[in-house]
This record gives C-alpha cells, structure tokens and sequence, in this order.
C-alpha cells in the first residue's frame, strides 16, 4: 500500500510538471499569437488610415444636393473652390458629436476666415438638413449626399465617422484625408502651415 501511494504521488507530482510545462509552452504560444495579430491589426488600421492626397474617381462623380434642391458634382465643388485652403466637415443634424464639435469648428472659422468651409450633410431628408443649418447657424457651403452614410459618395470618401474634416490645400490636393472631432489641434496646425505658403 505504501509502494502504492508513492507511486501515485510521484505520478501527480509527474503529472503536475507536465501541465505546468503545457500551460507554459501553451501560453507561451497564445503570445506569440497575440503579438502576430496586433501586428496585423496595426497594419491594416495604417492602411486604412492612410493620408490620401486625392479623390477617387468615383468619388469625383458622385453627385450631392445644394441648398436650391440642384444636384452637383462633387468634382465641381472642389473646383469651384480652388484658389483657396477649403475645409470640409462631413456631418448630420442628428450626430451628436457633430453638434458637440460646432464650438471648435466656429472658432477655427474665426481663426481661418480666409479658408473656404464646405459642409456636407448625410441627413435623411433635405428638410432635417436645411433645419440643422438653421439651429446650429452654419457659415459655409451646404451640400447633401444623397444616400447618406452608407451610401456611394460616403464609401467613397471612406467616411466611417462623423464628423469628418477633410483639408483641400489651394491647389485642390488634399492635405489631411481624415480628421474628427477630438483633432482640431491638428486641423489648426495643417491650416496654419497651408497658409504659410
């Protein structure tokens, strides 16, 4: 009996090391799988995040609704604006974070009253929209994408969030692709630096 239970001692003792060794070669495994899937997380956010410095041509084509119920191209917009730094701030009337932002924004305006503003509602309906412009007392260009967030002209522009700003320097290349709300010290810095040239 005593044989017995020492055998079986040594046995879990064995047993023990053996799971101890597991969970070490196991958890040391899961890091390194870890480790290989931030990297790739971190690479495709990069991707995906990456400064563009001109539109797509499907972007260019789509068109949006002005405030006289017309439809323009959005190629048409940017050339009507050359000549001068524009910011576009893509928003809704319901986004709160939009509405949240517009102190910023109207300081950046009064910061940078010679840079053009064009804003460009993915409202549901052109009566939301106008209504907005109206509470929220926006000074700029008005536009309206016609199938909203995720639609054409949204994908396009690869908006995932709003509000979006997007920076046209003076000869119509974008200078920063993508900016939200919380990046308004880095929209004031690239304006700054634009108009320095």
């Amino acid at each position: 009996m005593l044989f017995k239970l020492s055998f079986l001692k040594k046995t879990k003792t064995e047993n023990r090391n053996q799971i101890v060794y597991f969970n070490f070669v196991t958890m040391k495994k899961m890091k390194n799988i870890f480790a290989l899937l931030v990297i790739l997380t971190s690479i495709s956010c990069s991707k995906s995040n990456a400064q563009k410095t001109a539109f797509s041509k499907e972007a260019l084509s789509e068109t949006l609704l002005d405030l006289n119920d017309k439809q323009v191209a959005f190629k048409t917009i940017l050339d009507e604006n050359k000549g001068k730094n524009m910011v576009i701030e893509v928003w809704a009337s319901w986004c709160g974070d939009c509405v949240k932002a517009m102190p910023k924004l109207k300081e950046l305006q009064a910061t940078h009253p010679n840079t053009n503003y064009v804003f460009i509602s993915m409202d549901k309906t052109a009566d939301k929209w106008k209504a907005g412009i109206e509470k929220h007392q926006l000074k700029g260009s008005h536009y309206m994408a016609n199938d909203q967030m995720k639609g054409v002209f949204a994908k396009a522009i690869d908006v995932d969030w709003i509000p979006r700003y997007i920076i046209i320097d003076k000869t119509g290349k974008i200078a920063l692709y993508r900016a939200i709300e919380t990046d308004f010290e880095q929209i004031n810095t690239v304006l700054n630096q634009l108009e320095k040239q």
